[in-house]
């Protein structure tokens, strides 16, 4: 037992000379429960892309320090990540920022599979954040990748013009960006309103090298909580 756990039995015993015999009692508080925006926003994302053929994957919440950074040519990147003190693995030494790694470690691992690979997931990824009480903060992602014979960069661009479509949401563009995990030239930003939330583009050859990667892969993420 927890120290917590003994101290509280003790104090109930102590009061009511056990648990069955807490006097039963409604609540002062009424409250109903409800969904979170942010998870009936993660059901339509999930619903709109398996429409698309996408298959859904679930890849770990932690991933080592290279994965996020020198493996994706962006070794600042590091900086932003949340890391934990006493790893037990090479593999698990951050909280991932990006849900890319994961995904990609998913298709080197099914390489065999029938082409092409279209994967997708939806979930948490943590940043650092001075002014929160954690001193991190958790955001959605939504992540999808298309790997075949072709890069597939007017897939995801699809991707992200359907789910657009889908959450009625018209004020998004794209701008080319200089994102060294891109391919030159065939990298860009996510640009709702006037605000970044994510990027799409074809993936840099020595960033599939990393990853034993032999066929081009194309990939779309963005942060799903500015569309709530």
């Amino acid at each position: 037992y927890h120290t917590d756990e003994v101290c509280q039995s003790s104090g109930i015993n102590a009061e009511y000379g056990g648990f069955n015999n807490i006097p039963k009692q409604i609540p002062d508080i009424y409250t109903i429960g409800t969904e979170q925006e942010v998870n009936k926003l993660t059901d339509s994302v999930r619903e709109e892309l398996a429409r698309a053929g996408f298959t859904e994957v679930l890849t770990f919440s932690l991933c080592s320090r290279d994965d996020i950074s020198s493996n994706l040519r962006i070794p600042k990147a590091i900086d932003n990540a949340v890391q934990i003190a006493n790893p037990k693995t090479y593999e698990f030494q951050v909280v991932r920022t990006q849900l890319l790694p994961g995904i990609l470690k998913t298709v080197s691992c099914n390489r065999k599979m029938p082409l092409p690979l279209k994967l997708f997931e939806v979930s948490d990824v943590v940043i650092q954040q001075e002014e929160a009480d954690t001193g991190c903060q958790n955001l959605r992602n939504v992540c999808a990748l298309y790997c075949g014979k072709t890069s597939g960069f007017e897939v995801v661009h699809g991707v992200l013009d359907r789910l657009m479509m889908a959450l009625n949401e018209k004020d998004y563009s794209i701008q080319q960006s200089g994102d060294p995990m891109f391919f030159s030239g065939r990298g860009a930003d996510v640009i709702l309103g006037s605000k970044k939330i994510g990027h799409l583009g074809i993936l840099h050859p020595e960033v599939l090298e990393k990853f034993e990667i032999s066929l081009p892969c194309s990939v779309l993420e963005i942060n799903l909580e500015p569309l709530i």
